[in-house]
């Protein structure tokens, strides 16, 4: 079912579209119609959307419908409207703008390269007395065949005891393990996700999971998220028009933008996905990352009555990338039917990895505070950086996490990291967490790197910028990878 938006949402998103520069220099249609190709283009107003009769928004914006109709004509023109006689108009993008691309590629390791693509952190100390413990333990699994679909007993009780010491009481059996959060959200796609089916995600979002959903050649709808968050009355009214099979969300420091999804929402998006029969992905890669100190809301399965919710985790983002360990929690009917699944596919996890997983959540109480402290001065080091080399750039500076979403001052951001490239830094542009070509005046920038690599890395963006404006956009290779 097509989505579609109320003449009065739209002029909420719309703001003082009047008040912008492109007024003072165009006929009222012509600034309506930029302000609308801005929603466009930052991805506040997803693709494939009906919106309203020319009568309805002129009511709501306190202008003409000639103004509405000439703004909807230019837009047409323009290629970012179809209409239909009888039927509607819907949102679109010319042909030329539309970006192709997996979000995940071969890795290509450069170690002279300031890598600012991939939002990882190094392993911590405490992860090499972690794997000696995991070897000395190991002879204990070897008289078995070592499969284990849902896996090891002592790792699903301590991820268990990690969702309960949250106050979301877990038992194992609630608990799957995974080789990482994108093969947990493979697995779910395989048992609950029909080929074809719709799915609602945020945008911007993580892009392996764009790629996964096409994978499944999943019909995706968007949530445009602002510099707020969520809107919560577009979230909903998406999921109650689309009903689609599965919404992906990222509730907790949200990948890219960094915001926190209030309680409130929470409680609604559950009530309303129990009856459009949506089940929920909530991605909790970066739950444990605070950066200030402040309380988290309830855990979105903590409002979960029927069964809706499946939550996936990892250990990527608050320990190290290279352990490949992530998990499920769903109820235990829905971990059975997954482990079933899983047989089909790679059978079980490493036991020695989920072993030192054991070991290092174990050490959380010793790891975790010691990472929020060294993303924190990394994440303010990053903001000062960019505020003094890049001071037209706008930014919002995430309570947690590790990414900065900044939003350029201009619609170059795949341009800019075709040209920064060549100057030793990689970027991944704002198109690359959107679909279909929108978000090109966003970039994201991990704090993950040392303080001097990340400031070294802004003050390169910045010659970049200001070279592209003189020189034009040049050629660009994809980023190695995207995490």
């Amino acid at each position: 079912m097509t989505v579609s938006v109320r003449g009065v949402q739209l002029a909420r998103l719309l703001g003082r579209w009047h008040a912008l520069p492109a007024r003072r220099r165009s006929p009222d249609y012509a600034a309506l119609a930029s302000s609308v190709r801005g929603l466009l283009a930052d991805g506040r107003l997803a693709l494939g959307v009906r919106l309203p009769a020319e009568r309805e928004l002129a009511e709501a914006l306190e202008i003409s419908r000639t103004t509405v109709s000439a703004a909807y004509r230019e837009l047409r023109e323009s290629g970012h409207l179809t209409s239909r006689r009888g039927a509607g108009s819907w949102t679109t993008l010319p042909s030329g703008h539309r970006v192709a691309g997996s979000g995940l590629w071969m890795a290509d390791d450069e170690l002279d390269l300031i890598d600012l693509s991939c939002a990882a952190l190094g392993a911590p100390e405490p992860l090499m007395a972690a794997a000696r413990e995991a070897v000395e333990e190991l002879p204990r699994y070897l008289g078995g065949a070592g499969y284990h679909p849902s896996g090891i007993t002592e790792l699903r009780e301590a991820v268990a005891d990690q969702y309960t010491e949250r106050g979301l009481p877990t038992s194992p059996e609630q608990i799957m393990i995974t080789n990482g959060v994108l093969h947990a959200l493979d697995l779910i796609l395989r048992l609950q996700v029909p080929v074809g089916a719709s799915v609602l995600v945020e945008s911007p979002t993580y892009p392996n999971a764009l790629a996964a959903f096409a994978g499944r050649r999943a019909r995706i709808s968007t949530h445009g998220m602002d510099e707020g968050g969520w809107d919560a009355e577009l979230l909903l009214g998406a999921l109650r028009q689309t009903r689609p099979s599965l919404a992906y969300l990222i509730p907790e420091f949200h990948n890219p933008t960094g915001h926190v999804m209030p309680a409130a929402l929470r409680e609604q998006l559950v009530a309303t996905a129990q009856r459009t029969g949506t089940d929920l992905v909530i991605d909790e890669s970066f739950v444990d990352l605070p950066l200030d100190g402040q309380p988290m809301p309830p855990a979105v399965a903590s409002f979960d009555r029927h069964g809706r919710v499946l939550t996936i985790g990892g250990m990527s983002k608050p320990f190290w990338g290279g352990l490949r360990v992530g998990w499920i929690r769903a109820s235990a009917p829905i971990v059975q039917r997954l482990a079933a699944v899983r047989v089909g596919v790679d059978t079980a996890g490493p036991v020695l990895d989920q072993l030192v997983a054991v070991r290092l959540l174990a050490r959380a109480a010793e790891v975790i505070p010691q990472r929020r402290a060294q993303l924190a001065a990394q994440r303010d080091a990053l903001v000062a950086a960019v505020r003094e080399h890049l001071p037209s750039w706008r930014v919002t500076v995430p309570s947690g996490g590790v990414t900065l979403w900044a939003e350029l001052d201009g619609p170059v951001s795949s341009a800019l990291a075709r040209a920064v490239e060549p100057l030793g830094v990689r970027l991944a542009p704002g198109p690359r967490f959107g679909v279909d070509g929108t978000l090109e005046r966003f970039v994201r920038l991990p704090f993950t790197q040392p303080v001097p690599e990340l400031v070294d890395g802004v003050r390169r963006i910045a010659a970049a910028r200001y070279d592209l404006d003189r020189t034009g956009r040049p050629q660009w290779s994809e980023p190695a990878l995207i995490a």
